[in-house]
């Protein structure tokens, strides 16, 4: 069967929400993953998570007028990582992080899909890596739990600057946190000057992909100038049997140079080199 190619709404975040969708359709593509980002997304958690269930069911609507469904919702909670993190040492930053995590999955149900992607929490200074760590641990169990009873999947993002930035790290957590998954961006560990071969064995853990352009000191470039080699990525997903959706993911903002790309263009290209292959049904690679 063919993986599931998608496209993350924050890809045009100059759009509306309505024309972003729109946009995504006139690509080919009937999936959207959706970014809930508390100020940067066009879907914002403080107003929606006021009514979980009637803003979901909007948000359902809406993709189904332009003949969508969504892959999943992804959460942030601020533009500061730190300040809201599933670790943070400051308990009442913590229950926060967890009314907006159980309010976020009655969304997720409302919007009509199973899958919400949240970031594994940040080391936090004046104390040691591992007990930033433990608490991340011990946050996601419960959350990890308390979706399953909802049939929700959920995976962290292991990103720039969180407890998770090392391969072998992110391939731990899962071992650590029974039923949690992985939103893997092989660009994250490129940037940082980690092989291709060194982030495989997360595929396994993953539940959804990530797709862009990336090189080392990059997180994101066009696909000129891109160093993951997605046919062996391809290669490597159908060893391990893996049947989550592939987002195609540029982002546009300030940070780490994410404004420099024509995301249109590189969307096309992107999009056109992964249909290529057999797992989408194509006849190349």
């Amino acid at each position: 069967m063919a993986l599931q190619l998608a496209c993350a709404d924050f890809t045009f975040p100059l759009l509306s929400h309505d024309q972003s969708l729109q946009l995504i359709k006139l690509l080919g593509v009937d999936v959207a993953d959706i970014g809930f980002f508390q100020d940067r997304s066009h879907l914002q958690p403080s107003a929606a998570l006021a009514d979980p269930h009637s803003s979901g069911a909007a948000l359902r609507a809406t993709l189904e007028r332009h003949g969508m469904t969504a892959s999943g919702i992804y959460l942030q909670m601020s533009l500061d990582l730190a300040e809201y993190a599933i670790n943070n040492p400051d308990a009442t930053r913590r229950e926060h992080a967890a009314d907006w995590f159980r309010k976020t999955l009655d969304y997720v149900l409302a919007a009509g899909c199973h899958h919400l992607t949240m970031l594994p929490g940040v080391p936090f200074g004046g104390e040691d890596l591992a007990a930033s760590r433990a608490r991340s641990v011990e946050e996601l169990h419960w959350r990890v739990g308390e979706a399953g009873e909802r049939d929700i999947v959920v995976a962290v993002e292991p990103h720039i600057g969180s407890i998770v930035d090392v391969p072998d790290q992110a391939g731990e957590l899962c071992g650590e946190v029974p039923g949690l998954t992985l939103a893997l961006d092989y660009t994250h560990f490129i940037r940082d000057g980690y092989a291709d071969e060194q982030v495989h064995p997360l595929l396994a853990h993953s539940s959804i992909f990530h797709a862009r352009g990336g090189r080392p000191r990059r997180i994101q470039t066009s696909m000129a100038e891109n160093t993951v080699n997605y046919d062996a990525v391809l290669h490597e997903m159908q060893k391990v049997g893996y049947d989550g959706p592939v987002v195609l993911e540029y982002t546009y903002n300030h940070w780490e140079y994410c404004d420099e790309n024509d995301n249109v263009a590189e969307t096309v290209l992107l999009r056109d080199q992964l249909l290529a292959h057999p797992l989408f049904g194509g006849t190349g690679a």
